[in-house]
Order: C-alpha cells, then sequence, then structure tokens
C-alpha cells in the first residue's frame, strides 16, 4: 500500500486538478468558480455555453478571474463539429475537405485561423484534431471527422493542423487515440472493438499520432475502443498496455493524455463514471473530460470524492495522481506563455473580432471558404439555375459528436443565391421520401441533398426512385463520398460545414 506524504488538502487538489469538466449556462456558476478557487484547472465548454464571441470572452474572463491560468477547452474541430458557431454551421470546412485538397500550408493556414478566433475568445485547449484514419467507410462515428482513408495522409494534415493551431497560442489535442477510425460502433452508446493485428495497427492507426507527437502536440485524447492486440480486457482509456506502455514508453509521448467523456456508455455502462475515472487515471491518463452530458456540481464531486478515496485506500499511487496533475498545471503554464508569446502589436485590437468578419489581414478571416471551395469536386454538367429550385434534404440522424443542433445543407445558401428556392427535410422515418419530394418540386428543378448515402440503405433508395423520375436532379454528396457520383451533375464537398454548403451552391447557381 502507498505511504501518503501529503495532506488530503494537497490530493484533494490535485484530484480536482486533473478533471475538466462542463456545466450549464452562458456564465459561470457560482459552484464552478468556487470548484476553480479549491484546485479545479480546466473547464470544458460546449455548444450551449455559447451565444456570441463577446460573451464567451467575458465567460473565459469571468473563470480567468479566479484562475489565470485556467484551462479553458472546447471542443471545436471545424466541419460538422463545431461548438463556437453551433447555430449557423461552422465557417471552416473540416477535416475530410482538408485532405480532399491536400494542401498541408492550407490545412495549416485553416487551424491557424481557428485557433485565432479560439484564442480571441480566452480559449486555450482545443480538443482537435482528429486523426484518426477513416478506413472503415461504415463508421458511424468519424467519417469526415477525418482527413481520409490514407494514414500518410492523415499524418501531414494532423501534423500540420496541430503546428498551426499551437503557433495562435492554443493547445492541440490529438484524438482518439490509439485510432478510432476502423469501428462499426459510436462509443457515445458501446464499446467499439477493433480486431487488428499490432503490425496493422503501427502501419496504419499510429502513423498519425507519430506524426502529431513529432509536431509537437501538447495533449493527446484516447478513445474508448477495445483493442484485443494491445489489451484484451480494458479499453484504451483505461489501459496501462496502451496508455503508459504504448502512449508513453513506446511512442515517447511526454505531454497530456485527456480522456474522451467518461460518460459515454463505453465507460459508463460497463464501468461506471467514479470506477473509470480511477481506472484512467492508474492506467495513465492525466485528465478526465467529463460534462458533454454530467455537466453539474455533483459529477465534479463523485469523481473528486472517488479520485481521493482510491489514494486513500492504495488503488491509485498518490504519485501517479500527482503526476498527472503536475502535466495539467504544466499545459495550463504553457497556454499562460503562448498568450502573450502570439499577440503583437494590433492584436488587442482584434480580440472581440467575430467569427467570419473581414480583418486587415486579408484572406485570413475566409480561408475556411478558401477551403471549401477547394474541396468540391463536381461530376457531370447541369445549366446554372436561372429560376428557383427544389431542394430535398435526405438527412441521417446526427451521432452525438455532431449533435442536431447545427443546421447543415445547401437550401439556405441556394436560396439567398435564387430567391424563391424552398426546401423540405425527409428521414429514414419517411413515408416513401423521394415520392414525396417528387410531388413537392412540381416543375421545379431538384437537388437532393444526402449525407454518407453508402451507410443508408433508405437514403440510396430513394435517390434511385428520384433519379428514375427525373434524372435532371443535381445531387449534392455533403458525408463520405463513398457510393460515387450519381445525376446530372454530382457535387461532392467532403463536408456538412456552411462554408461547404456556400460552394456547393455557388456552384449550382453558377455564381
Amino acid at each position: 500500500m502507498t505511504t501518503l506524504t501529503s495532506t488530503t488538502d494537497t490530493v484533494t487538489r490535485d484530484a480536482l486538478a486533473v478533471l475538466q469538466p462542463g456545466f450549464t449556462g452562458t456564465t459561470a456558476p457560482e459552484w464552478l468558480l468556487r470548484r476553480v478557487g479549491e484546485g479545479l484547472s480546466s473547464v470544458g465548454l460546449f455548444g450551449r455555453n455559447i451565444e456570441n464571441p463577446d460573451q464567451l470572452a467575458a465567460l473565459t474572463a469571468q473563470l480567468r478571474a479566479e484562475r489565470d491560468d485556467v484551462l479553458v477547452a472546447i471542443d471545436e474541430e471545424g466541419g460538422d463539429v463545431t461548438r463556437l458557431e453551433v447555430r449557423n454551421g461552422s465557417s471552416f470546412p473540416g477535416n475530410l475537405a482538408l485532405g480532399a485538397v491536400d494542401d498541408t500550408e492550407l490545412t495549416r493556414a485553416v487551424a491557424h485561423e481557428l485557433g485565432r478566433r479560439l484564442a480571441a475568445c480566452g480559449v486555450n485547449l482545443n480538443w482537435a484534431p482528429s486523426a484518426d484514419v477513416n478506413s472503415n467507410p461504415g463508421n458511424p462515428v468519424i467519417g469526415v471527422r477525418s482527413f481520409g482513408a490514407d494514414p500518410h495522409l492523415v499524418a501531414r494534415h494532423t501534423a500540420a493542423y496541430v503546428e498551426g493551431l499551437q503557433a495562435a497560442g492554443v493547445a492541440a489535442c490529438t484524438k482518439h487515440f490509439p485510432g478510432h477510425g476502423d469501428t462499426a460502433v459510436d462509443s457515445h452508446h458501446a464499446m467499439p472493438r477493433i480486431d487488428v493485428d499490432l503490425g496493422t495497427l503501427h502501419a496504419r492507426e499510429l502513423v498519425p499520432f507519430r506524426a502529431a507527437i513529432a509536431a509537437g502536440s501538447k495533449s493527446v485524447m484516447s478513445a474508448h475502443i477495445l483493442l484485443p492486440a494491445l489489451d484484451p480486457h480494458r479499453p484504451a482509456t483505461l489501459s496501462p498496455q496502451i496508455l503508459t506502455g504504448l502512449l508513453r514508453e513506446e511512442l515517447g509521448y511526454q505531454g497530456l493524455i485527456v480522456t474522451d467523456a467518461v460518460e459515454m456508455q463505453a465507460i459508463a455502462s460497463t464501468y461506471g463514471i467514479e470506477r473509470g475515472s480511477v481506472l484512467a487515471v492508474a492506467a495513465g491518463a492525466d485528465a478526465l473530460c467529463v460534462g458533454g452530458g454530467l455537466d453539474d456540481d455533483s459529477t465534479v464531486l463523485r469523481l473528486r470524492d472517488a479520485l481521493v478515496a482510491a489514494v486513500r485506500s492504495g488503488e491509485l499511487p498518490e504519485e501517479r495522481l500527482a503526476d498527472a496533475a503536475a502535466r495539467v498545471r504544466a499545459l495550463a503554464s504553457w497556454t499562460r506563455e503562448a498568450r502573450g508569446a502570439v499577440r503583437e502589436p494590433g492584436a488587442a485590437a482584434q480580440e472581440g473580432t467575430a467569427p467570419g468578419t473581414a480583418q486587415s489581414t486579408g484572406i485570413a478571416s475566409d480561408i475556411g471558404l478558401v477551403a471549401a471551395r477547394r474541396a468540391v469536386k463536381a461530376t457531370g454538367e447541369a445549366a446554372p439555375l436561372t429560376a428557383p429550385a427544389y431542394v430535398a434534404a435526405f438527412t441521417p440522424a446526427a451521432n452525438i459528436a455532431v449533435g442536431d443542433e447545427t443546421p447543415w445543407g445547401v437550401a439556405a445558401e441556394l436560396a439567398r443565391l435564387v430567391p424563391g428556392t424552398e426546401t423540405d427535410t425527409y428521414n429514414g422515418a419517411s413515408e416513401a421520401p423521394a415520392e414525396a419530394a417528387l410531388r413537392a418540386a412540381g416543375e421545379r428543378r431538384i437537388v437532393a441533398v444526402v449525407r454518407d448515402a453508402h451507410r443508408h440503405a433508405w437514403m440510396a433508395e430513394a435517390l434511385d426512385v428520384l433519379l428514375a423520375a427525373r434524372p435532371d436532379t443535381i445531387v449534392v454528396e455533403m458525408g463520405v463520398p463513398q457510393a460515387g457520383p450519381r445525376g446530372a451533375l454530382h457535387i461532392a464537398t467532403h463536408g456538412a460545414a456552411r462554408v461547404c454548403g456556400q460552394a456547393a451552391a455557388e456552384i449550382i447557381a453558377g455564381s
């Protein structure tokens, strides 16, 4: 049994230091400020916490009034996963679009501009980029969040993203180690399993993480996935063989190891969040992400007390908890130093700049749209629209990482370019969606918008019916374009961000 050499207060502060909790509201609640004063070193933000850049800057200033070096983290991948622009859609196209262009300087520039906007609002840790190799086209949770299916392409863009983001003073968190791309299960709901040998893991999954480490990624996020070749019993987040043996010792990573959210069912339904948190820290994790679904003081106290109790019982060595807390504080110190280092003369005047507004630096504010336009691939021909069209949006259920509160598609942008254009949404529960769309369209040109048509049989069948009746239909694929081109004109946007929709609408309207 470990002999405790420090006071309970020190252990309690260390237990608080390793938590990254969320909360409800657009201002920091009293309980959260109190925990920050007691030793909490990190806070996680979600779409529910953000209204606009000025409000976000005020919120982060409120947190820093309690602790100047607090880590303020966010899940801002750009593309489908956005928190800064959760209500309107992202100004950045996302990873698959950047991988489709395959210009690492563009990826670096996009990440830098995204980091600049985060830093201007006081956010200093981004749970991004996704370094997953999307080798399974049926993957329900990664898809367009990945740079692609080629490990070396993913590696070079992961490194460029890390470099661009951190040059703006925001710490990267490369995820989901050791790779979530070859899964057919969403770990928000259950435990995914990847049954491949070590040779495949090293040649595929681990290639981008090696590149991220070489690029200096300040943190790495673990995945709640079971890889029997590495550990047949515990998922990566809870595995000493994977977090300590592979990531720390074999790959030589010395930065912060963050868990994916411990309330996800892959952990919560199997181990419970308290037990899972203790096992994660014991395995080598330094910070516990929690708060996407659990966002109150009682959750923080439950996890704090579970860690303290594990130290007292000897199950969790005090030195391991202290080491984890020290890594959190070291990253907090880096972000504080970086915050000062990246400020240049005149930068203070730009700190409140809202996403999407023009700046004196020229193209930087529009770099996301530039990238989205370059990522579009159009196959076939269609005359530009000269009259209002009908947009039939065939919409799958959103996964939890993306959420269903962020709008996507081409209808809004197309209606702006071609006034009078109308739209309806159809899903897998809709009765005869193609027939309904044909009736609603009448004589108008149809634009069918799909998302991962290859993964949804109902969607592919709807396209069959629609194209048989109206072969002049324009098809816009806003997910992974695995199914191949269909329609008179097929537009693959490689993502569903707002700028992806704009880029597609411009082609359709001939603008």
